[in-house]
């Protein structure tokens, strides 16, 4: 089949493909092809040519002609994903959306904006935020990742518990089917029950029904002020007990975050904070609204904490202390980088009551399969994020990777979980899908699959159990634990 596409590339269709996008735009050098073969992840797979466009014609043209050649496509925005998602794993022609750059309007009256897929959601925030107004998705790599990509991977982020995810933010897309037909779903309205909610459907679908070309959001007023403080706690249970009671007491920080010890260890060797190395976990928390309303919050979460065993509670007092306080949680990744040259990182989600036995039964897969792991994450949420720091070069190690992986996904399942709560399921959480939906929900989606993309040429590899590469160990020591999920889930 790769050879056969090879061969089709060096003809007809790269002649079509160049005279659509221009010859600069389309690249087919094996040295430009590989720095597109991959994500955040530790895979590579390279595609056999790669398209930069730069319009909705333009997208709409290269989809035709690949159909019509039977090429797989993988949509591209800046490939921060930690899921596999934008990984040619068949191969084809991969689309980078990075020449959509345009952000058409910004309306203060209707509180919204349309944005192109290829604005990174770092610059489309800021020039937000110059107009006063507030767009509160920030996935780490805001900086990096695209709108795009955004919409496809419905990301999150550390405001996502008080503020939702892109899902709660998009009010209308335009999107490309695999034959070069425009759908154009939602609108400019914040009330829309037109119909089924295909904007919703598209939202988090990875780009495997449509390519998303632009963008309608939903924008909200900016916070007038906020705060931040950070508490530290002997004993985890106190620190989720704390997340309980602050959520319980009906108080809805912006960010309510969760560091371990193994986490604070890594960051300190790297950075020398003076964080408390002694201590079991630390919560970082963040509220925003009105002076007054920020005021009142820290004071009654500091007393909350306190009386929760909290061995301190720092609150910032300015814009600089806070960033102080966020760079441990802001540095782990990078801190974690240094002590092996490969990362696997997850983001296993669970109810926030399951917060404390999620992180022992964590410890307790680090310390059965011998690998080096470290926790943090969204604890307002359940959304927790396990990184194992491996040498992929190592196939003894990988092999007690995979399988503490694999462990991780079904102890998330037996706790009530999901498989990803914001890093998308792409390839590496494919394998299990059917674990967590069983087959009749799979059978569902599939059907949505071939509604939209008969031929399954659209970012193929990718959701389902039987198009993605193999886990590489074998999952049958798991099978029966979670097979309750897939034959009577939900109940």
């Amino acid at each position: 089949m790769k050879a056969a596409i090879q061969r089709s590339m060096e003809s007809s269709v790269l002649a079509e493909l160049v005279r659509v996008v221009g010859a600069k735009e389309v690249l087919v050098d094996i040295e430009e092809r590989a720095l597109y073969g991959y994500d955040a992840t530790i895979h590579r797979f390279v595609p056999d040519a790669v398209v930069r466009v730069g319009s909705l014609k333009e997208v709409c043209d290269v989809l035709q002609i690949c159909r019509q050649a039977h090429l797989p496509v993988v949509p591209r925005g800046a490939a921060t994903g930690l899921s596999g998602g934008v990984l040619p794993v068949r191969g084809g022609v991969m689309l980078d959306m990075g020449r959509l750059q345009r952000i058409r309007e910004i309306n203060r009256e209707d509180l919204y904006a349309v944005v192109e897929a290829g604005v990174t959601v770092e610059r489309f925030a800021e020039a937000v935020q110059e107009t006063g107004l507030f767009f509160p998705p920030d996935p780490s790599s805001a900086r990096a990742s695209t709108m795009g990509g955004g919409v496809a991977e419905n990301a999150g982020g550390p405001h996502a518990f008080k503020y939702g995810v892109f899902r709660d933010y998009v009010l209308g897309l335009t999107a490309v089917k695999m034959d070069g037909t425009v759908v154009r779903t939602g609108g400019k309205t914040v009330k829309n029950v037109s119909g089924y909610d295909l904007t919703r459907l598209l939202v988090g679908s990875e780009g495997t029904l449509a390519v998303v070309v632009d963008a309608t959001v939903r924008l909200i007023p900016a916070p007038k002020a906020k705060r931040t403080l950070l508490t530290a706690y002997d004993r985890l249970d106190d620190a989720a007990a704390s997340v309980s009671q602050i959520i319980a007491r009906g108080m809805q920080p912006a960010a309510l975050e969760f560091i371990d010890d193994a986490s604070m260890r890594v960051v300190e060797d790297y950075l020398h904070l003076g964080l408390p190395l002694d201590a079991e976990a630390l919560l970082l928390i963040e509220v925003d609204g009105s002076e007054a309303e920020v005021s009142r919050q820290a004071d009654e979460i500091t007393a909350l904490c306190e009386s929760l065993n909290a061995r301190s509670v720092k609150v910032a007092v300015s814009e600089a202390e806070a960033a102080g306080l966020w760079k441990a949680r802001k540095s782990i990744s990078s801190a974690v980088a240094r002590i092996k040259p490969s990362k696997v990182s997850e983001d296993a989600t669970v109810p926030r009551s399951q917060i404390p036995a999620m992180v022992r039964k964590l410890k307790e897969i680090a310390q059965h399969y011998e690998v080096d792991l470290v926790v943090f994450g969204h604890a307002g949420d359940g959304n927790l994020h396990p990184n194992i720091m491996c040498d992929e070069t190592n196939q003894e190690e990988m092999g007690r990777v995979w399988q503490a992986v694999a462990e991780i996904f079904a102890v998330t399942l037996e706790l009530g979980g999901t498989l990803t709560g914001e890093h998308g399921v792409g390839t590496m959480k494919a394998p299990f899908m059917q674990w967590e939906h069983g087959e009749e929900g799979l059978a569902v989606m599939r059907a949505i699959k071939n509604a939209w993309d008969p031929d399954h040429l659209l970012n193929p590899g990718k959701l389902f159990p039987e198009d993605a590469p193999p886990w590489p160990v074998s999952l049958e020591p798991w099978e029966s634990r979670v097979k309750h999920r897939g034959t009577s889930w939900p109940t």
